[in-house]
């Protein structure tokens, strides 16, 4: 059995689902320290402007370093649930499966959870859903020390430490994760195929059909 180790993204790109097709199973850190400038608390989408960011902001992100990601707590203080549903809307409002899925999307904004582990689970949970994959989601009970990169038939049996492998920060040469590489489908703005956005880029295209093209 193949359990993929990772932490918890905000909407996950599409490299972030492509890791766990492998997997039987998928473990969520708990426990690891709050890394800034991460997609724990951002993701990636398509506008007509190209690539744009969308990042929630966290309380006291001076000391975020020392607080563990479960327990990062969102600033509300300005409405960037709001915002970032706008953006949604004005980006793939055209795409043919938006309709289909934002009430859901927007539902789990209005609820505010105070802390960003529970936004992103719930958007997760979704999006597997979405996905029509049945993949099974645990968390940590403690920490857990890095492991070496495994291959081949260890694989098969393994935890497999997936954790910041994927990362907006630019990597030295020859380090970056080695993802498989990305299957091109129609998107909503320009000719030139954009990788590496957010699942939900793929799913406002292809609906029930998103998770063949993982």
């Amino acid at each position: 059995m193949s359990v993929v180790l990772t932490e918890l993204h905000y909407l996950p790109s599409i490299p972030f689902f492509r890791q766990l097709l492998s997997a039987d199973a998928v473990l969520l850190d708990a426990h690891e320290h709050y890394t800034k400038q991460t997609y724990r608390n951002r993701c990636l989408v398509l506008t007509a402007q190209g690539p744009q960011p969308l990042t929630v902001p966290v309380v006291d992100g001076a000391r975020a370093a020392k607080v563990r990601t479960s327990e990062i707590e969102i600033d509300y203080c300005q409405n960037w649930p709001h915002r970032h549903f706008r953006t949604l809307q004005t980006a793939y409002g055209a795409s043919p499966y938006f309709s289909y899925y934002a009430d859901y999307l927007q539902d789990i904004y209005n609820k505010k959870p105070a802390r960003l582990w529970d936004l992103n689970l719930a958007f997760l949970e979704l999006l597997l859903r979405c996905l029509r994959w049945p993949l099974p989601v645990a968390v940590t009970a403690e920490y857990l020390l890095p492991t070496p990169p495994l291959s081949g038939k260890e694989m098969t049996s393994a935890l497999v430490d997936r954790r910041d492998f994927l990362t907006p920060k630019v990597r030295p040469a020859g380090t970056e994760p080695d993802s498989p590489s990305a299957r091109p489908y129609p998107q909503v703005f320009g000719t030139a195929f954009v990788p590496s956005l957010s699942v939900l880029d793929l799913l406002f295209m292809q609906g029930p059909q998103a998770g063949h093209y993982l």
